[in-house]
């Protein structure tokens, strides 16, 4: 990854749902600041217009007839002429330096305009107060006439205008989240349902419920799940037919093989029969728990279930031992737990020459039993595909060493019947440790 990709990620969200509420947001608070932008713009200018309007059309009445008044009478008229705006001083006025800003040309054109250009006109700002202007002229009698104007301020919009705006910017913010998240979800939905996708197990279909798009996706997954539900158990059907057809040619091999003289290629070609037909009863015994076993779930006494699994065991030499105090009762099914618990078993002394027993109740009434041995373990990049079926992590040709790669395969399968789950991990010191969970 580059330079400019990292800092580019560095600002831009993660996440589908982020990326589309800014974009959404985004785009539509500028394009709605835009407008209002140009609205208060618009109406800046006709304010102002209107105002410098006022103000020229005013002076013009009050000059008129300043300039028309005699002398004497003109300083009561004052304060009749004056407005809110602008105030008539007899005499030379306040001193002040000469306004060439645009404001005060602006202003001085309108006072011109408001004289009809009779008058000389000087425009001044005054020190210490920017915003206020005299405009300096002389009357036709010769008396000097200041224009003191202290120009309002232009509110083209209403006071309580943005805050209506920041109303509506909230409800963007609300509408957008809400569009996105109505987008995002099915997509979420959809994400759950594939995590969840387990064939092997009977689950809730996703509904179809929705607009069109989504009803179609939906249902275009619940048909992907029952194709691939399908094409699974056609496979196992196919794995059972082979295995249970072969069992007939391989016992008519036996006969023939016992009926032949001694010699040693007879006791070989007997090993390799044997061999077979060890792989075909486990490919049966695979394509039947895949399919379950019919077996009813029935209470057990786990103390009596765990130590009769072990004196099996111990009554034909092998070293299987429980630890701890097992007590307790459990629903389940007996012989598929058996047979993954010996699976379990088989492979610890396979590999380790001894398996030890655990079990122990976790969370909210979940069982969980372990086997653990002292073997070389598992590495941990194929844990996971220890589980798939005829995967052997001992790549010989012999069964002895290698097995079928159907044992842990058949245990997944049949914990799925029991409503429970598997796991290997390695142990802390060496070894490896396969647990069963149910409930």
């Amino acid at each position: 990854m580059t330079v400019g990709d990292t800092s580019r990620r560095g600002w831009w969200p993660s996440t589908l749902r982020s990326r589309l509420f800014l974009i959404l947001f985004a785009g539509l608070a500028i394009a709605y600041g835009l407008s209002f932008s140009i609205l208060f713009l618009e109406r800046y200018m006709s304010a102002k217009a209107v105002m410098l309007g006022t103000l020229e059309s005013d002076l013009a009445t009050s000059i008129a007839v300043i300039d028309r008044l005699p002398a004497n009478e003109r300083h009561d008229w004052l304060d009749r002429l004056s407005r809110g705006n602008y105030r008539l001083v007899l005499g030379p006025g306040l001193p002040g330096v000469p306004d060439m800003s645009g404001r005060g040309a602006e202003i001085a054109e309108r006072i011109e305009e408001a004289a009809g250009h009779k008058f000389p006109l000087r425009i001044e700002s005054i020190p210490g107060d920017s915003k206020r202007l005299q405009g300096h002229l002389t009357l036709s009698d010769g008396s000097p006439l200041t224009i003191d104007v202290t120009p309002t301020g232009v509110m083209p919009i209403a006071e309580w205008l943005p805050y209506v705006f920041a109303v509506q910017m909230a409800l963007l913010l609300l509408c957008t989240w809400f569009a996105v998240r109505q987008a995002i979800r099915p997509l979420g939905e959809l994400a759950a349902a594939a995590d969840a996708l387990d064939p092997n197990k009977k689950g809730e279909p996703m509904s179809e419920a929705g607009p069109s798009e989504v009803s179609h996706a939906a249902r275009a997954f619940n048909a992907m799940r029952e194709r691939i539900a399908h094409y699974l158990e056609e496979r196992v059907q196919i794995l059972a037919a082979i295995s249970h057809d072969l069992q007939t040619p391989i016992t008519r091999m036996r006969l023939r093989a016992d009926m032949a003289d001694d010699s040693p290629e007879k006791d070989k070609l007997v090993n390799d029969l044997r061999e077979i037909e060890r792989l075909v009863q486990d490919g049966i015994a695979y394509a039947r728990s895949s399919h379950g076993n019919g077996e009813k779930t029935s209470r057990i006494d786990l103390s009596s279930f765990i130590d009769s699994i072990a004196y099996d065991y111990q009554d034909t030499g092998k070293v299987v031992t429980v630890l701890g105090i097992v007590q307790g009762t459990a629903s389940t099914k007996p012989h598929a737990l058996r047979r993954i618990l010996t699976n379990f078993i088989d492979n610890a002394i396979k590999f380790a020459g001894a398996a030890e027993l655990t079990v122990e109740r976790k969370g909210e009434g979940d069982i969980v039993i372990t086997v653990l041995d002292r073997g070389p373990g598992i590495p941990e990049d194929m844990l996971n595909a220890a589980m798939q079926p005829f995967f052997r992590l001992e790549q010989s040709r012999n069964r002895e060493t290698g097995g079928t790669g159907l044992g842990l395969a058949i245990a997944q399968q049949l914990a799925g019947t029991i409503g429970g789950s598997v796991r290997l991990y390695n142990r802390t010191g060496g070894g490896l440790a396969a647990e069963v969970t149910f409930h």
